[in-house]
Parts: C-alpha cells; structure tokens; sequence
C-alpha cells in the first residue's frame, strides 16, 4: 500500500481504539507508518482524514451484516433465544418477509460484541455534528447513500428499480439501528432480539403484514 492507504488504516485502527477526539496526527502517524506531512499531503487535514476513515469503517461494518447469510462461515441467529432457537416454521401465517426480517436483524444483534468500538465511535461522531461543520458535511453526503445501501443490501431493495421504496426502507432501517444500538449498549440483559424486533413490527402492523 501506499503513504495514502496506509494512513486511512491507521487512522481507522486509531478511530476505533481511541476514539474520534482523542487520536491525534502523531497517533495515525504511528499506526500507519507514514509521516506527519503526509496527512495534509493526501487529505488535506487530520480532521479529513479521520472523517473519511470514520466512514470507511462504518461502510466495511455494513458489508460484513449485509453478506448472504453463512456467506462469512458465522451464524447468523444473534443472542439469546434468536441464537438458539430455529424460529417458527414457514408457512401461510408467517410471511417471508417477517422470516427475513428477523434473520437480518439477528445477523445485526450477534455482532453487537465485536461492533460495540464502532457503535461508541458513532455515538461520539453524533454527538459531535452540531459543532463540526466539516464533519456535518461529510455524513450528510453520505448518507443517503448509506441508506440505499441498508435498503439494498439488508432486505433486497433495488434503489435504482424502485428508489422511493429504498428511500423509506433505508431511512427506517437507520432509524432502527440507531435506537437498537444503543439499547445494547447501555444494557445487554433488557436489549431486543430479532425476534423482539420482529414481535414489536407484527404487533405494531398487525397480523396482515406481508
């Protein structure tokens, strides 16, 4: 790789162990192996830099839960009765959307562990947009793309075939994710499974969902 490369992974690794305001330029330096004029030479700034690794990282999150399940050798079933329990048979009363809905949601819960440096990292990323222009910018450039991504990649929704359907499925695919985020981060014991989840949309549509 080049001086380039290797400072978005060094800036990626520092994101992660350290946190957004904490990571310095002499960090990534040191991570990376490259040298402090290098991070203006390639990106302008730390700050750029850090916002581009923050997004690149968030975007390698996205592809790991969104790979066909099995795809990465892992089970997809999440925690607690949705790990050990094989879900209910399909049949007439219970769409297939419903079934997908629970294993993607699952996929998402499961990895809630090895994702919890990058769910702290989001919540201090937002925490931070109101004060950051710069950064503010670099998100919101971003995320509606992230969201036809989420539509696309998490329950088949073609943005380019059908773009308002992506829209309002992104949209409150993220607005899900957020709130399920946090509820396992601040506690684990009382955090919804997919199958909470998916409970939670049956009763709040009702049995017609399709």
């Amino acid at each position: 790789m080049g001086h380039r490369e290797d400072l978005l992974e060094g800036a990626k690794r520092c994101l992660l162990e350290k946190g957004y305001a904490r990571t310095t330029a002499r960090d990534i330096v040191a991570a990376s192996g490259a040298n402090l004029a290098s991070i203006g030479y390639h990106y302008g700034s730390k700050e750029a830099l850090l916002n581009e690794a923050f997004i690149a990282v968030t975007e390698q999150w996205g592809d790991r839960v969104t790979e066909p399940h099995g795809a990465d050798g892992a089970a997809a079933d999440g925690q607690g009765e949705a790990a050990t329990a094989p879900g209910p048979a399909r049949d007439a009363a219970t769409p297939a959307t419903l079934d997908h809905f629970r294993d993607v949601w699952a996929k998402v819960v499961a990895s809630h562990e090895e994702s919890r440096p990058l769910w702290q990292l989001q919540m201090e990323i937002v925490s931070r947009v109101g004060t950051d222009d710069g950064l503010q910018k670099a998100l919101a450039e971003k995320q509606l793309e992230g969201r036809d991504g989420l539509a696309e990649g998490m329950f088949g929704v073609d943005p380019k075939g059908d773009p308002e359907k992506a829209r309002v499925v992104g949209q409150f695919t993220q607005a899900l994710l957020a709130g399920v985020m946090v509820q396992w981060m601040i506690d684990p014991e009382t955090a919804p499974s997919a199958q909470d989840l998916t409970d939670g949309l049956r009763a709040i549509i009702g049995d017609d969902l399709a």
